[in-house]
């Protein structure tokens, strides 16, 4: 009687750990798919993880073909993506946008193969800092995209758009407030067409939202006013009250749509999400009350005040973590995954949003790692070897591995001049594959199965892939310079 009754508690409990795993990821919720990463996960590990996790849908900024390959019989809906350099040709050619949707599109839709929802042409071509590169191509080519779409049979289920930097609108300086929100002068007309290009073919709006970056932008942003726990002063609209960034941000949004005649425009979410290192607001606790909020909100289809209890489709940035995307931006732009490198879960997480507090992500499965070996400073290195040589050899590791997780505010901050060293060795000799010459940089270094981790700096090993990488990375001559200056100092 026991057992039977121990045999049947262990099945309610499946039952239960089933129902959760079901329950999967918030309703609209999709992820961000980089692989800018010298050790990219296997793409059938990356989409196994996604249903591991519940996750439905997911929005590429390429099409690479064992992506696809891996998508096909998933069951996982797809954004493909045209990057922004094939901009030009397509725009100028409507053989060249046909070609495209023959080789990306058709290919891949048929029962059985890849759930095509969107192709996104381009991505942020209008960012103030592209100084209008693609100003006269965007359109064209969303045009062109479209329109074969709908000549292969497909327009009606696969809508092309164009996903866009939240810079492409804003409220004026005297009237500071969401409802004021108007497209950006220098591109008001292009965005009006393009909206009404959108509408014609019943596509949505795709805008990519960051707090995170009002925050890193401006020292005297108020910080609880990047989150959605109601902890910062509310800003007040005509008696609207906003008590969040993001609410502020969508609504200012669709005042530009009203203000073209389309304030029902469906919108997309196409990038929103808070990184985990590279800033000193950049880090997991942080991450974690942010996606909190949000996937809180997104669950019980909250809206904004513009928008209440409406249904958002809403991309995640990103799924993991990608060590070659430039950091030109920030340090942070290589710590945006929900998951590390290799696919384990950073901090806990609730996909779908129903804030239980034991909630976690489920980690990649099968991968494999390179061996348990580390690259360390050379402790018998002569204090004459480490003045003149160090700095050149700091300096070559960090342009071609990533050391960002080093600089001011980071996790791998605090650690003393020898540690920040072999962190760096370690980083090359992680991005060479463990190769023997990798590790030496004329006798500083050595490798060793000793792993020189802290408690706040992990120092990785990385996964055994196919398709590393081992190009040169080039990280910000600035940064790398003045991290060379630091460790010298404290060496000397």
């Amino acid at each position: 009687e026991l057992m039977r009754r121990l045999e049947a508690a262990a099945l309610l409990l499946a039952a239960a750990a089933a129902v959760l795993v079901l329950a999967g990821a918030a309703e609209g919720l999709g992820v961000n798919w980089g692989t800018q990463a010298s050790h990219p996960l296997p793409p059938k590990v990356v989409v196994q993880l996604l249903k591991d996790n519940g996750i439905k849908k997911v929005k590429l900024f390429e099409t690479n073909i064992d992506a696809m390959k891996a998508l096909a019989g998933s069951g996982v809906e797809v954004m493909l993506a045209i990057p922004n350099n094939l901009l030009h040709r397509i725009a100028g050619d409507s053989g060249a946008a046909k070609d495209w949707v023959k080789r990306n599109v058709k290919r891949f839709d048929f029962d059985g193969g890849v759930v095509i929802k969107y192709v996104a042409v381009g991505n942020e071509p209008f960012l103030e800092a592209y100084n209008g590169s693609f100003m006269k191509v965007t359109l064209p080519a969303l045009e062109n995209i479209q329109n074969a779409l709908n000549d292969a049979g497909v327009g009606d289920r696969i809508k092309a758009t164009v996903p866009l930097n939240a810079d492409v609108y804003s409220s004026p300086a005297r009237n500071p407030v969401p409802s004021a929100g108007r497209f950006r002068a220098e591109i008001s007309g292009v965005m009006t067409d393009m909206v009404k290009f959108l509408a014609k073919n019943k596509a949505p709006f795709t805008v990519n939202i960051y707090p995170f970056l009002s925050l890193y932008l401006d020292d005297n942003f108020p910080l609880d006013f990047a989150f959605f726990d109601g902890g910062a002063a509310p800003v007040n609209d005509n008696g609207v009250m906003y008590t969040n960034v993001y609410d502020a941000n969508f609504d200012t949004l669709v005042a530009a749509l009203a203000a073209v005649g389309h304030g029902d425009m469906p919108i997309i979410v196409g990038e929103v999400g808070w990184p985990t290192d590279g800033d000193r607001h950049a880090k997991a606790s942080y991450a974690h009350r942010f996606y909190d909020g949000l996937l809180k909100r997104l669950a019980a289809n909250r809206g904004t005040p513009a928008r209440p209890n409406r249904h958002v489709e809403t991309y995640l940035f990103g799924v993991v973590d990608e060590d070659r995307k430039s950091v030109q931006p920030g340090s942070f732009e290589r710590h945006w995954g929900i998951f590390r490198y290799d696919g384990q879960p950073k901090f806990g997480m609730d996909l779908s949003g129903q804030g239980r507090r034991d909630a976690t992500l489920v980690p990649a499965k099968g991968v494999q790692y390179l061996s348990r070996t580390w690259c360390a400073l050379n402790p018998k290195a002569s204090r004459d070897d480490l003045g003149k040589l160090l700095g050149a050899k700091i300096d070559y590791a960090c342009s071609n591995a990533d050391c960002t997780t080093l600089g001011y505010g980071s996790s791998c901050n605090g650690m003393d001049a020898k540690g920040n060293a072999s962190y760096a060795f370690n980083a090359y000799y992680q991005t060479q594959s463990q190769e023997d010459e990798a590790c030496d940089f004329q006798g500083l270094a050595l490798p060793t199965q000793t792993d020189p981790s802290t408690a706040t700096c992990n120092f990785t090993i990385q996964i055994a892939t196919s398709g590393a990488a081992v190009t040169r990375l080039g990280v910000a001559p600035v940064a790398a310079a003045l991290l060379v200056a630091l460790l010298q100092l404290s060496l000397l």
